[in-house]
Parts: structure tokens; C-alpha cells; sequence
């Protein structure tokens, strides 16, 4: 095996340095040499499944095809790593502080707008949908409550608005939530379960590319971005605060994951949780 690797599965400080360039300018996500092992293993796939001899045949695609071949090849190289309610003192923080207040501040036009900007397969805005299920039973006929999931990922978007998982994906989940929002598949499906229509109805699911232009206006109460800002360098992180600072409503929320910080843009922010940050009231006049 480490012969086939020395080999035809070569990859060159060259090869390796494009590929960096070629995510940071198409996605803006930075790789460096510690993601060298990742990116290796990922390109070994995608070399298989285009029946390329080795990396070097992939790198000439790239450069001679880059338009065509950027989508299945970003989707290749994300990370993905999702799992359901994953940090879960965000959901508590959701459940028993942020709707309680929203019922209050949105009393009059009745509306909560909530964003999974990096929803990868569905896992995290479901957590979301269960969690507004759990928290406003009697409002969600009344009210207008919707979810909005974007991943720059067309295929784990598509996983995602199926709502199909192995049921390996639920186990760790509170048995009546299995039982609530969870259909057990049968026959050759048994493995799997199926998030029922009830939570689907809350979300919809849309490609974006966090670094193009956003096409919804907001405002947002609550913006999910959660363990994708340490992808990008100092100077996108701090763009992209701007302008999730511009599209949630005074008072939003904004919850980064466990490892991420608004580093300069803290300022702009009150702290309100592990991780989670409001945008105050009076933003404007604090601006």
C-alpha cells in the first residue's frame, strides 16, 4: 500500500499548494500543512471515483477545467461533520431563554426567522426544528416560523432535505424525540429512519456560498455558524461578522461553535452564553 502511495498517489508540494489556493479562492476555507493528511485521503477518493492514474492527472483537471469541475470537487474536499444536537447547550440556551424572549419581542408581527448557515446534512436545523417544536407548540400554528439551511455542499444539502439517516444517527437523542419526530423505515429500509414532515415543513434548504452574495434580506433572530469560521483566515472571519452583524435583527443571536471567537468584533456583541452572542437593541447608536 505505501508503494501505491509513493507512487501513482504521489502528491506534490506543488500539487498540494494549488489545491490550497485553489479551496481559499472558491470557498475561502484554509488548508495548511496540517490538513495535509485530510486533503490526501479525500483526493485518493475522488481520483478513484474519476478513474485517474494519480493526483497530478487531477491537478491538470483542475487547471484546465476549473468552472466545471469546482462543485464536485469543493464538495469532495468539505468537511462535513455533523451529528444531531451536537453542542448541546445551544439547544438548552434555544429552549428555555432565546424563545421564551422571542414570544415576547416578536408578539406583534408574529415571526421568528432562523438561519443554518452551514447546515452540512441536516442534522443541526433539525435540531433546530425539534427544539421550536419543543418550545412553541402552541404558536407554531399562528406564527410565522421558518429555518433556513445553506451549505456550500449540493450534495449534503440534498441528504439533508431528504431527512433520511441511519438510525445509528438518533441514538443518542431523548427516546420520545425518536418517537415524536422519527419514522422507523421497514423491509430493506429498516436501518434507516425518516424526519417526519412536521419538522421538514419548518426548513428550507438552499446552496450558498458564505463568501458570494447572500440573496435573503433578513432580518434573522438567530444566525447558526457553527465550527466553519475556523476555516477562513483573520480577515474573512472578521468580514463575515459584518455582515451577520447586518442581517440579524437588533437583539439577534449569533452562535459560533466551541472553538470560535468574534476576535475583534466582540465589541459589537454582547456575550449571553458558551458561545453565544447578542447583537444589542441599540446597535445602531452603538456603532
Amino acid at each position: 500500500m505505501e508503494k501505491i502511495r509513493e507512487h501513482s498517489f504521489r502528491l506534490s508540494d506543488k500539487e498540494f499548494k494549488f489545491i490550497c489556493q485553489f479551496v481559499y479562492e472558491t470557498a475561502g476555507i484554509v488548508l495548511n500543512d496540517s490538513k495535509r493528511e485530510m486533503v490526501y485521503r479525500r483526493l485518493t477518493r475522488i481520483i478513484r471515483e474519476r478513474s485517474l492514474s494519480s493526483f497530478h492527472a487531477y491537478y491538470q483537471l483542475l487547471k484546465l477545467n476549473p468552472e466545471q469541475e469546482k462543485n464536485y470537487f469543493i464538495n469532495a474536499i468539505t468537511t462535513n461533520l455533523t451529528s444531531f444536537f451536537r453542542e448541546e447547550h445551544h439547544f438548552d440556551f434555544l429552549l428555555k431563554t432565546e424563545l421564551p424572549y422571542l414570544i415576547k419581542k416578536n408578539k406583534n408581527d408574529k415571526r421568528i426567522r432562523i438561519w443554518s448557515s452551514a447546515s452540512s446534512t441536516g442534522e443541526e436545523p433539525y435540531s433546530i426544528a425539534i427544539t421550536l417544536c419543543e418550545g412553541l407548540k402552541n404558536y407554531l400554528s399562528s406564527w410565522d416560523i421558518k429555518v433556513l439551511a445553506t451549505d456550500i455542499d449540493s450534495d449534503v444539502l440534498s441528504k439533508g432535505k431528504a431527512g433520511i439517516y441511519d438510525k445509528r444517527r438518533i441514538e443518542e437523542i431523548p427516546e420520545r424525540y425518536k418517537k415524536i419526530y422519527f419514522s422507523k423505515g421497514t423491509g430493506l429500509n429498516e436501518s434507516k429512519v425518516k424526519v417526519l414532515s412536521n419538522l421538514q415543513k419548518l426548513l428550507t434548504f438552499k446552496q450558498l456560498n458564505l463568501l458570494h452574495e447572500w440573496p435573503m434580506k433578513g432580518p434573522f433572530d438567530i444566525i447558526f455558524c457553527r465550527n466553519v469560521i475556523i476555516y477562513f483566515d483573520k480577515k474573512t472571519q472578521q468580514e463575515l461578522f459584518e455582515r451577520y452583524y447586518e442581517i440579524l435583527a437588533p437583539g439577534g443571536l449569533l452562535i459560533l461553535g466551541h472553538s470560535e471567537n468574534l476576535g475583534s468584533y466582540q465589541k459589537y456583541f454582547e456575550n449571553v452564553g458558551r458561545t453565544v452572542f447578542r447583537k444589542p437593541i441599540l446597535s445602531a447608536a452603538m456603532r
